[in-house]
């Protein structure tokens, strides 16, 4: 990892990409040099850049191991999922899956669901939908341990002020 830049999320990543497919192709890095030729092309087209190489751009930013870019990329898939009716679809699973990379996995989780509210017996919507939820489980296990710890902590703290007050 670099100066904070990277998202912290590769362990997590590396765990769910062995159990969930889904999720395998968002955390493939992309090189620099690719991401360049995506932004080289979407600038070429401004002011009037093609939906499509907007999302072409935004699949590379996802792929991204700088959050900043990665965000960058939640952005641009929002603005087309809202836009281009024609491409809802694609840029709904996308910010499923950048939504989940970068720990926002409230939104993950709407996302997939509006996707299986379309298409219920999806396997790959089934899949992330799985993942997401798994995440969100496991996170709430860890909370609870962190916040058990806690307590455990103030009340042995207030034990011991009470008894060095007697």
């Amino acid at each position: 990892m670099t100066s904070g830049q990277e998202t912290g999320v590769e362990d997590m990543f590396s765990f769910f990409e062995k159990k969930y497919a889904a999720l395998e192709e968002v955390n493939q890095p992309i090189a620099p040099e690719q991401l360049a030729v995506l932004k080289n092309q979407l600038d070429s087209e401004k002011p009037g850049a093609t939906p499509q190489s907007q999302f072409n751009y935004a699949w590379g930013l996802l792929k991204s191991v700088l959050r900043h870019d990665q965000e960058a990329g939640v952005k641009i898939l929002t603005h087309l999922y809202h836009s281009v009716p024609s491409m809802e679809r694609e840029s709904l699973y996308y910010l499923a899956l950048g939504s989940f990379k970068i720990g926002e996995y409230a939104k993950a989780r709407s996302y997939t669901n509006k996707l299986l509210g379309k298409e219920p017996e999806n396997t790959q919507f089934k899949a992330l939908s799985l993942a997401i939820e798994d995440k969100i489980t496991q996170d709430g296990v860890i909370g609870i341990g962190v916040a058990g710890g806690i307590l455990a902590l103030g009340v042995g703290l207030i034990g011991a002020l009470a008894r060095k007050k007697r």
